[in-house]
């Protein structure tokens, strides 16, 4: 046992106190020693694995994701625990025979074809196999409806206690405690509610001043987080496998194998066979709270419920209908509302750092998750894109029991399902919806979960139903109808509820300073004007990318997306407790129901309903001043995300829906068309405008991401991250930059994860993508690289092709806007 007994006395004080002994917390300890501190204790409030560690299957598995952070985080962990044991001394159990992933319907083969691409882009050496493959490498499976396999010969299984007790012998020898039966009790901190900060935590030998705690404690997260108000959704749900009696002809070196669509994962285990379980309606367990005390527990198994999938399961290895039962075992899993983990720093306390919620993966993912928090409590900054698991993302009322109970059942069964491009999640749905909801239903929107609110994604025409159709990869059933509301953002005009978007007031009169200093554009030089900005870290790398309106020297708007809604505040609240200086925030975004009016026919229209004038003499591009419309009164900010002349409008909620009805009424004789958000992912797309967390991130540089005509390098007083802007300048033309590509074929479709490639070599991939009706083909983003300056000379002389499953599709690649490159078309 590497663990320390609590009747030794607890250290008055540590660097860092990690809370939980699963394969998280044991790997952050590591991880944190490794880079020489010392100084961390990990309490474990039972014994080390107790609680879901010790349960896990055991599956190393680099093959699945087409999230670049997801897939380097597999490979680093599967390359750690193939060394711990000669650091160490202890065995992890890691045995490399291999993994298949099964395709048996078209859909499913599609998308393994799409992800192999990628992980090979990745470094995962993946290779499609036939039926008679899959039966050579593991003879008992049945294989007469298998379309294909993708087998990864460098994966397998570990033995979860055992890698995590290596963990945390690794971590004892580099200097860390490791200390068991110690429950934190109390999380302590100091200041005042808004301005709080961790100083320790209590346990019952006593109390550990601290300067950072790591929240490790898997499905006791939110429970222990709750105590300080902080978000952390996560919730347990039942999770089942089956052990076979003895199977002769099994031989543990045969590859693991997964099959999605028999819900099932199988591998040796003590001479039998596991079949793993993931069904596609869960359920979730314990929603008041977790017992304390459970440890190296199980829950009596449903076998009513899950006989109809055990059976589906085991019809994939027919023998193991045959053989006897050895165990059924149930025990709890952890699930978040998106399925992604929850990582990082709570915006409610500073450094009350989370890393839990892995969703079944935290074997395969530990170590390298253990590697990033390392990094991030050290140097202050992730080195990874954490973009889609920053705890940062999630709200409140996620950690709602009845929100819980209803999302995880939907979370945990996506695991298994067809990860199709269109999908949005169904339950936990009607709770956030805007003022306008029941007229756009009235038009027959078509709506979609968009961070929990319900935003029209597209619009279904008289006598269509709008309702979201089957998923696949080939082009939507609502294609004809998506198309329709694009050609109406670029020939006529359209209204859009953007009401998502977080909004923010800043007010004070150091609100505008303090803007300019956070900004890397100059925000803070006249009223009625809106500016596209960039917020950056000391790296000179992105935090966030949104728009200030400077609304006189005291008042200002911060607009920004919907995802990056509380990391935009918190940023911006810690940057003024941080100065000292007399600003406030307040979030306004629930208080001001945003509709867009975008189009060229987008003046006469507006136009018509006010008295303001708005022609382009009085009311310039990025000009922003109160209107009147009707009985009410408007922010009216003349910008767009669209590539046209447009206009937002900022109304009072109590009064949307009156300013709505006279647009409607007035657009009537204008060709007002609803637009939903895929004509606004549509027109964005081929306009080139960028989406943080989408295809651009924390990693990226200001520069890289091309928005360097959006920094203002010479304004007084400079900015957060300049330094590093100008050190990236001097060192010269860029070998890494973000470009757009487009399909010279119009018939593929780009999503997402696509690798580009130039002259036969792979130089990147496609992080975000959409359809350009108007370009006449699929158009992306793509971060690329390459051994020489990128620039457009490069890219004409290339030829680009960009892979999608097993074929490559030609196409070009333009650093400037394929759409109107003049931005001649925004300042009509």
């Amino acid at each position: 046992m590497p663990a320390a007994s609590p009747s030794s006395a607890l250290p008055r004080h540590a660097r860092v106190v990690v809370i939980g002994g699963g394969v998280i917390g044991c790997s952050v300890a590591y991880h944190l020693a490794h880079l020489g501190w010392t100084d961390t204790v990990l309490l474990e409030r039972d014994k080390i694995t107790s609680g879901t560690t010790w349960h896990a299957a055991g599956l190393m598995v680099a093959f699945g994701s087409t999230s670049e952070t997801s897939t380097e985080l597999r490979k680093y962990t599967r390359d750690l625990y193939g060394r711990l044991e000669a650091e160490t001394g202890q065995a992890t159990g890691l045995l490399l025979n291999g993994f298949i992933e099964l395709a048996s319907d078209d859909d499913r083969l599609e998308e393994y074809r799409r992800v192999s691409a990628f992980n090979r882009h990745c470094g995962v050496d993946v290779h499609e196999i036939s039926p008679r493959e899959v039966k050579e490498l593991f003879p008992l499976a049945k294989i007469d409806d298998v379309r294909a396999g993708f087998y990864v010969k460098e994966d397998g299984r570990v033995n979860p206690v055992d890698v995590t007790m290596a963990l945390a012998i690794g971590a004892k020898k580099r200097g860390a405690r490791v200390i068991e039966d110690t429950p934190v009790l109390e999380v302590l901190t100091e200041g005042s509610k808004a301005r709080r900060k961790v100083r320790g935590v209590r346990t019952p030998h006593g109390d550990i001043a601290c300067d950072v705690i790591v929240n490790c404690t898997g499905m006791w997260a939110r429970q222990l987080g709750a105590d300080l108000g902080i978000t952390i959704p996560n919730q347990a749900a039942e999770h089942y496998y089956l052990i076979t009696e003895r199977i002769p002809e099994l031989s543990p070196h045969w590859p693991v194998i997964e099959d999605p669509g028999c819900h099932g994962y199988y591998r040796e285990e003590g001479g039998g066979l596991m079949i793993g379980l993931f069904e596609p309606v869960c359920a979730p367990w314990k929603i008041d709270g977790i017992p304390s005390d459970f440890s190296f527990g199980e829950i009596q198994p449903d076998w009513d419920r899950m006989g109809p999938y055990l059976e589906r399961a085991m019809s994939r290895v027919p023998i193991s209908e045959k053989v006897g039962v050895k165990k059924f075992f149930c025990g709890p899993e952890s699930f978040t509302p998106d399925l992604k983990p929850i990582v990082g720093e709570a915006p409610e306390v500073r450094n009350y750092f989370v890393c839990a919620g892995l969703n079944s993966i935290g074997i395969l993912t530990g170590g390298g998750l253990g590697r990033v928090m390392a990094h991030w409590i050290t140097t202050g900054q992730p080195d990874v894109d954490v973009t889609g698991m920053h705890i940062d993302r999630l709200h409140r009322y996620q950690t709602n029991p009845d929100y819980r109970r209803t999302r995880t059942v939907e979370s945990l069964g996506l695991v298994y399902q067809c990860h199709y491009p269109f999908r949005s999640m169904t339950t936990a749905r009607d709770c956030k919806r805007s003022p306008l909801h029941d007229r756009l239903a009235s038009q027959r929107a078509c709506f979609k979960d968009v961070s929990g609110w319900e935003g029209a994604d597209w619009y279904a025409p008289v006598g269509v139903k709008p309702q979201v159709g089957a998923l696949g990869w080939d082009r939507p059933h609502f294609w004809p109808h998506w198309e329709a509301e694009h050609r109406a953002v670029r020939e006529g005009v359209v209204v859009m509820d953007m009401s998502f978007m977080a909004k923010l007031e800043v007010q004070g009169r150091d609100a505008g300073r303090l803007l300019d200093r956070l900004s890397a554009n100059a925000v803070n030089e006249k009223d009625g004007v809106v500016t596209y900005t960039q917020w950056l870290n000391e790296r000179g790398t992105l935090e966030a990318d949104l728009t200030v309106t400077r609304l006189d020297e005291e008042r200002f708007l911060v607009v920004a997306s919907d995802t990056a809604h509380r990391h935009v505040e918190t940023r911006l609240r810690r940057a003024i407790e941080d100065d000292g200086g007399h600003a406030f925030v307040t979030d306004v975004t629930s208080g001001l129901v945003q509709i867009n009016v975008q189009g060229p026919r987008s003046r006469p229209l507006l136009q018509s309903i006010t008295s303001a004038d708005v022609s382009n003499e009085a009311f310039a591009f990025r000009a922003a001043r109160e209107i009147d419309i009707g009985f009410a009164r408007a922010l009216c900010l003349r910008i767009t995300y669209l590539g046209e002349l447009g206009y937002e409008l900022y109304v009072p909620t109590e009064q949307a829906v009156h300013v709505y009805d006279r647009l409607v009424a007035a657009g009537a004789s204008h060709g007002l068309v609803h637009a939903g958000l895929k004509a606004l992912a549509s027109c964005r797309m081929e306009k080139g405008y960028r989406d943080y967390g989408h295809d651009i991130d924390n990693t990226d540089s200001v520069l890289e991401a091309g928005l360097g005509f959006a920094v203002a390098l010479d304004k007084p007083g400079g900015f957060v991250g300049r330094d590093a802007v100008l050190a990236q300048k001097a060192r010269g033309p860029l070998q890494k930059r973000l470009v757009q590509v487009l399909l010279t074929d119009p018939e593929p479709l780009l999503f997402h994860a696509e690798v580009v490639w130039r002259n036969g070599v792979r130089v990147g991939y496609v992080r975000a993508a959409s359809y350009g009706f108007t370009l006449g083909g699929a158009v992306g983003l793509a971060m690329i690289e390459a051994d020489r300056p990128i620039d457009q000379a490069w890219l004409d002389a290339g030829t680009w092709e960009v892979e999608i499953g097993n074929r490559r599709a030609p196409a070009r690649a333009s650093l400037r806007p394929l759409y109107d490159p003049s931005n001649a078309r925004i300042r009509l």
